[in-house]
């Protein structure tokens, strides 16, 4: 069942058309990924689903709900959460105290949910962040970090989850349990829209991929198929990363040549 529908969205700064007529769909129960050059529009697709970012055409639907005049906070109570591309953590609280503020804030105005305590202890043990639990996250690893971002999204109790470059800084053991998790988050029923660089984690998790190009979408397909897309290769990985080296042995390889900013 679709629960995210993004429909002809059009975005423009002055002259610029960051977005044109973008269109985006994304399941319950399934990791769609969203992927393309740097500047090509994603994290502004990211904005206006939250509601951050005002559009001059289209429409965003949650489960059907067109979300036009729905201010950030409601989209929240709507069941919409994320994360972002640069890291936005409580630097001087814990890790278990950086989870433990959005569950309050759900309890706030859901009172048929589990305890606040309770849900960020089930989310820290999760997530495997039980060891630094009371780390004070501006001590932390950039990639630690992001993983305390991801368990604090998820005590809002989402229903569409949208993650923004969530494997930037992790290892490879870590980039492995999160390519482990995300599936994991999709099977009990969450949305979950990945912008992902790593393209090796993308093609292990999503089930399908939208490719974002000058504020358009290029293509749209399984990860199979987004390999084997020509326009795509030449689009995306002339700055990038080549899908093929992915296809035939699971790893990224660098291409030459400068990624476009």
């Amino acid at each position: 069942m679709t629960l995210l529908d993004v429909e002809d969205v059009t975005v423009t700064f002055g002259g610029l058309r960051a977005l044109d007529a973008v269109g985006l769909d994304v399941a319950a129960g399934s990791v769609t990924g969203l992927i393309g050059p740097n500047g090509a529009g994603k994290t502004t697709l990211f904005n206006v689903i939250c509601g951050f970012q005002a559009t001059s055409g289209g429409c965003v639907r949650l489960a059907g709900r067109d979300l036009a005049g729905v201010r950030p906070h409601q989209r929240t109570r709507l069941g919409v959460a994320r994360t972002f591309q640069r890291l936005e953590v409580f630097g001087s609280l814990s890790v278990r105290e950086n989870v433990l503020v959005a569950a309050e804030v759900r309890r706030r105005w859901d009172k048929t949910g589990d305890p606040p305590d309770q849900v960020a202890d089930e989310l820290i043990d999760r997530i495997g962040l039980r060891k630094v639990a009371k780390r004070r996250v501006d001590s932390m690893p950039t990639g630690m970090a992001r993983l305390v971002e991801l368990a604090r999204a998820l005590a809002s109790k989402p229903t569409l989850l949208l993650l923004d470059e969530p494997s930037s800084g992790l290892d490879e053991r870590e980039s492995d349990e999160l390519a482990t998790l995300l599936p994991e988050l999709a099977a009990d029923g969450l949305a979950v829209l990945l912008v992902e660089h790593d393209v090796e984690l993308v093609m292990k998790v999503c089930s399908r991929i939208h490719v974002l190009d000058f504020g358009r979408i290029l293509a749209v397909g399984s990860p199979r198929e987004i390999q084997a897309n020509k326009t795509v290769q030449a689009a995306y990985l002339g700055g990038g990363v080549d899908l093929d080296e992915v296809a035939s042995n699971g790893k990224a390889r660098p291409k030459s040549g400068s990624s476009r900013r």
